[in-house]
């Protein structure tokens, strides 16, 4: 299957605006996905699910059943509708990219289309926009109109100054008041133990947490060739080194660091998904509607944190 096969981030970043963007990303996903065999889940707004034994037989909808000889239970608005909150990192490492758009242009991207995507589907969205402070805060609405809001804030967001996600995280944990889903975008750099206690505070709240490790390609693999001053764009320190000779040390941390980054959110039951910034946009918008399919009726466990 060969879904988002146009969707890289390099014919992306040729249409300009974001709302053009996100729109291009979800509606070439959904021709590929009705395209391809997949079958996995419904891409529309689920005014059904299958009747199970126990079900009140008075919310059957016969005329579902006589059409696909299946039982099938009506659901009412609060029960098919979710909350999705978004955060992304807008702190200065996110501003670096090699493949025409930086990390924090392909994270709101990735953003700006799963709202799109759940505002299709009658689903709230919300939006966190962060670095070392909240810089916008939008609370969940289903209105379409809502995602000209969230596309204003995240094209007036430049990529800038540190990062505080643990507390940032932390913060919107305790203002939620419905279960949802958080959607975490970010390259995770400098995120420590308050961001591991934040997200296991979402968990033991209830709520869903997907994780989008944003990273670019050269910061993966490294395949500078001249001697270079290589910049911490948070802390503004330089470094002059010989890339071929700190290549195969490199690499090995960054794979200890991804592997870290995986660990931590798998042991709290979190979804993880790396996306590197030269690889289609459908990875993202695949990972959100597997969610949710397969978790809108199924609670998980309460993590040891």
């Amino acid at each position: 299957m060969e879904i988002g096969k146009q969707l890289t981030p390099e014919l992306i970043a040729k249409l300009g605006r974001l709302e053009l963007r996100a729109r291009t990303v979800v509606e070439g996903f959904l021709s590929g996905l009705h395209r391809s065999s997949y079958k996995g889940f419904s891409v529309e707004f689920a005014e059904h699910r299958p009747y199970f034994p126990g079900d009140d037989v008075r919310h059957i909808d016969w005329k579902a059943y006589a059409k696909s000889d299946r039982l099938y239970v009506k659901e009412f608005e609060e029960e098919t509708n979710l909350r999705c909150y978004l955060l992304i990192d807008a702190s200065a490492s996110m501003g670096y990219g090699t493949t025409g758009m930086s990390k924090y242009e392909c994270a709101s991207v990735v953003a700006a289309a799963i709202a799109y995507l759940a505002l299709q589907q009658r689903d709230s969205v919300g939006l966190v926009v962060f670095n070392e402070s909240v810089l916008h805060y939008i609370p969940p609405r289903m209105h379409p109109s809502h995602f000209t809001s969230i596309i204003e804030a995240l094209e007036s967001t430049k990529a800038s100054g540190g990062t505080n996600a643990g507390n940032v995280v932390r913060e919107l944990g305790e203002r939620l008041k419905r279960r949802g889903l958080v959607v975490f975008l970010s390259d995770l750099i400098g995120s420590d133990d308050s961001f591991r206690k934040a997200l296991c505070f979402l968990r033991h709240r209830k709520h869903e947490v997907m994780v989008f490790h944003m990273l670019d390609p050269a910061e993966i693999d490294f395949t500078f060739e001249e001697p270079s001053v290589f910049w911490d764009l948070e802390e503004r320190r330089a470094l002059q080194t010989d890339p071929i000779a700190l290549r195969s040390s490199y690499r090995q941390e960054v794979a200890k660091f991804i592997s870290g980054c995986k660990e931590m959110c798998y042991s709290s039951h979190i979804d993880y998904v790396l996306l590197r910034t030269d690889e289609p946009f459908d990875t993202s918008l695949m990972t959100y509607l597997s969610w949710r399919s397969k978790q809108k009726h199924k609670l998980h466990a309460t993590p040891q944190c």
